[in-house]
């Protein structure tokens, strides 16, 4: 016997077996169950979603011989012809190769005759915004008024194209593009049922790929286990659709968050081995953007596809929403522009430095300083503030500011320690103060950063360290973190430390929010500084500028005393 295409051997023989579009179903169900059939239906929606079947399906219930029902026998003839396409009555048209209005016309003379051997003569027309305008004008009057025993179910994937006329005529059903999760569940349940090995992975794959379409997802599973040798992995259905290992994508997404330019171009170095296609790795990184961005703002609601739910959030928890929103802005635009590039790898090599090299100085600065050497201590630096205003209107010809548009700001949070410096070899921290000072010092950032900036210093006893973390506020902490602190501060010091931290909530500052409560004080003390300078008075007097508070910047200079 010959092999048989998934897409036909699974397609649903009764309503039961519709994977989706239950809006539908319960509506003809019902009509069905009920009595209460029009003469005419149209299905409208994308390819592979099942409008075909569904009609199929409904024209094996008004001719089952057991009767009209929901349920049709599937034994009775008439049910085993319409499986097998062999059914008279069931008269399927493709609207793309009979457009003519003579067609139309031998098909409206034809409905007035009685089935041959079914209960209603059926006619099911694919494709039906195909028709030419003479020929919907043909179908108009049978449509509106068919004899007894006609039904006409259309099908069309563009619903724009049929004519009010013909629309106000058909009972409207619009199917639903298949979800992935709902493509993953019936590939496995498929699988299963043909004995072929899949890994969920590879399946996810197959959904995104389907883009909503069933028959498509059988239709490349089909290929892949073709390609496969009787199996379906991961590895192999990433390279039969050319796309790249989601792993490669979760490394983007930390080089990125790491802002490290080198990592970032050494993983699409690695990619370009492959031969991907590189419009796809910008894509899933986009969509990992956006499913990071639901761990931050909506946890309870992310999904977890391909079993990274905690891989996602601890990856959403390392990097501000400013900066998540940053990223996925600049993705898009390289998106857009990416067939402007000379070749598509520079084009995604530019997207993703473009997301590094256009973070705001807020987001460029972060908490804790990479590479300060413990013998080299960074040198005493002064803040300062420039600002922008917007004035109303230009300054007059020949008229120039008194003074440069930047000014001192010196101001610090009130009830906290000023952050010092060490001189030689750097003193050990002895208490909660030091470790504040010592934090913007130490070489962390990613997730470590996150966990080391709600850490509160309670006791040091040699070289055993005893901090404090209120879990509530650090939800993904594990041990393995303690340990990396650890050797972060050994590689420090240069001797071994041990790391204790304990689940307790401290009234003591954290260095996230010192650092924080710092920064909006050198803000406000900037802006007090800017509004201030005589230039500005100047022109928020004579031309009613204003000045945007969020352009205003502390800079720091080192100082010249």
């Amino acid at each position: 016997m010959s092999y048989q295409v998934l897409a036909r051997k699974w397609r649903p023989r009764f309503f039961r077996e519709m994977v989706g579009q239950e809006h539908v179903l319960k509506a003809l169900i019902n009509a069905l169950d009920h009595n209460r059939l029009h003469q005419a239906y149209l299905f409208t929606g994308t390819r592979g979603v099942g409008k075909t079947t569904i009609a199929r399906i409904l024209a094996k219930c008004l001719n089952c011989e057991v009767g009209v029902s929901s349920e049709p026998c599937g034994q009775c003839s008439a049910c085993q012809e319409i499986n097998n396409g062999s059914f008279v009555d069931l008269i399927e048209i493709d609207a793309a190769s009979h457009t003519g209005v003579d067609n139309m016309r031998a098909i409206t003379d034809n409905a007035q005759y009685t089935p041959s051997k079914g209960r209603y003569k059926v006619y099911l027309i694919d494709e039906v915004h195909m028709l030419t305008t003479h020929s919907f004008n043909a179908l108009l009057k049978t449509l509106e008024e068919p004899p007894e025993h006609a039904k006409f179910l259309l099908a069309t994937t563009d619903p724009q194209k049929l004519p009010a006329t013909v629309l106000s005529r058909c009972l409207q059903f619009h199917l639903k593009n298949m979800a992935p999760e709902r493509i993953v569940s019936h590939l496995q349940y498929i699988l299963e049922r043909e004995n072929v090995p899949g890994e969920e992975a590879a399946l996810w794959s197959l959904a995104r790929a389907a883009q909503g379409s069933m028959r498509d997802a059988l239709s490349l599973t089909d290929q892949a286990i073709a390609f496969g040798q009787g199996q379906v992995l991961a590895a192999d259905v990433s390279a039969m659709l050319g796309s790249i290992d989601q792993q490669t994508v979760y490394r983007l997404a930390g080089a990125l968050i790491a802002h490290d330019a080198v990592q970032l171009l050494a993983i699409v170095a690695d990619s370009s081995e492959l031969s991907p296609d590189y419009a796809a790795i910008l894509d899933a990184l986009l969509y990992l953007l956006h499913r990071m961005t639901i761990a931050q703002l909506a946890p309870q609601a992310i999904d977890n596809s391909e079993g990274d739910r905690e891989q996602v959030q601890q990856l959403a928890a390392s990097v501000t929403a400013d900066e998540l929103q940053l990223f996925y802005q600049m993705g898009l635009l390289g998106k857009r522009d990416l067939h402007l590039a000379p070749d598509l790898r520079t084009g995604l090599e530019m997207a993703l430095l473009r997301m590094l090299a256009f973070r705001p100085s807020a987001m460029a600065e972060p908490v804790a300083g990479i590479g300060l050497a413990a013998t080299e201590p960074a040198p005493a630096k002064k803040p300062e503030a420039a600002g922008a205003v917007a004035p109303a209107a230009a300054a007059p010809a020949g008229e120039s500011p008194a003074s440069p548009l930047t000014t001192s700001a010196a101001g610090e949070p009130a009830g906290f320690p000023a952050a010092g410096t060490a001189d030689g070899q750097l003193p050990m921290a002895e208490n909660h103060q030091d470790w504040l000072d010592l934090f913007s010092r130490l070489p962390l950032a990613g997730f470590l950063q996150a966990v080391a900036g709600e850490c509160v210093l309670l006791s040091r006893a040699g070289d055993c360290w005893n901090f404090a973390l209120d879990r509530s506020r650090v939800q993904l902490y594990n041990d393995r973190h303690a340990a990396q602190l650890g050797e972060v501060l050994a590689a420090f010091y240069g001797r071994p430390v041990r790391v204790n931290v304990v689940d307790q909530a401290s009234e003591l500052p954290t260095p996230a929010a010192f650092y924080q409560a710092r920064k909006e004080a050198r803000h406000q003390s900037a802006l007090a500084a800017l509004q201030q300078d005589e230039t500005v008075q100047y022109f928020i007097e004579q031309y009613q500028a204003q000045i945007v508070p969020d352009s205003v910047t502390p800079l720091e200079k080192e100082s010249e005393a």
